[in-house]
């Protein structure tokens, strides 16, 4: 644990505000759940929580078998990072955090898909080597919970219909396991 110098007080209603510089740092929005532990020194932690954290594995698992029926490489992202890869470098992907302009793509919950000539959106904050091919919002109960992405290196193959069909049925099917 890193000490950062910052004291706050309990209010009445016992609220903390955490400051702005660390929502920034940690990017915790608005809204955003926060799991509460506590050690045994009295010590007191606050984690981001992501309820597609409880689907990671099985999100590996259908990362893996896009890209092995596809040869596509498939990740899925909660709303801050991948947490799920299958047929690129995990460390170039995995636990980075998303782009700002995913992250955009993601909170007007469209649909997308890579047209050639068009802008490309990068996947992951300071990774120039993947662009999104095509992606789909996972939502549960109207809730933006992630999203599923099919990327496309230095090859560019085409994105078609089918490949963004394929992103959103993974992304509707994700959104009702965490409903259930």
């Amino acid at each position: 644990m890193k000490a950062t110098g910052i004291v706050r007080r309990v209010d009445d209603l016992g609220r903390i505000v955490i400051p702005k510089e660390i929502r920034r740092t940690l990017r915790i929005r608005e809204g955003d759940p926060l799991e509460i532990y506590t050690e045994k020194d009295g010590g007191v932690i606050f984690r981001k929580y992501s309820p597609m954290g409880e689907l990671q594995e099985l999100a590996a698992q259908v990362c893996q078998s896009i890209n092995d029926n596809t040869g596509r490489i498939a990740a899925v992202s909660d709303r801050d990072a991948v947490i799920a890869l299958s047929g690129a470098s995990k460390r170039d992907l995995l636990d980075k955090p998303n782009s700002p302009a995913l992250e955009k793509l993601m909170e007007q919950r469209k649909q997308y898909r890579y047209v050639p000539g068009t802008d490309l959106i990068r996947a992951v904050e300071g990774c120039e080597r993947y662009h999104l091919g095509a992606a789909a919002p996972i939502l549960s109960r109207g809730d933006l919970m992630g999203c599923v992405l099919l990327l496309m290196g230095e090859d560019r193959g085409a994105i078609t219909e089918a490949d963004q069909k394929l992103a959103q049925t993974v992304a509707g099917f994700l959104g009702k396991q965490l409903e259930s």
